[in-house]
């Protein structure tokens, strides 16, 4: 006989594992967002003289600060 997993029995399992990570993914993307606030306040404080030695336009700068910080 052969012996086979239901598929509700890896449903409930892939489900648990989803469950777990899921305060894991949170806080990863907390952390994200974290650094993208950081990194975006320090590209608001260069001077134009840094932006050109970063090699980054003003335009450049706008766009990036527009953005909200989940993107």
């Amino acid at each position: 006989m052969e012996r086979t997993l239901s598929s509700d029995l890896v449903f409930e399992r892939s489900n648990e594992q989803s469950k777990a990570a899921l305060p894991l993914r949170l806080l990863a993307n907390l952390m994200l967002w974290q650094r993208r606030i950081a990194s975006r306040h320090q590209l608001a404080r260069l001077d134009s003289r840094l932006l050109a030695d970063a090699g980054i336009s003003e335009a450049q700068r706008y766009e990036e600060l527009s953005k909200p910080f989940w993107r």
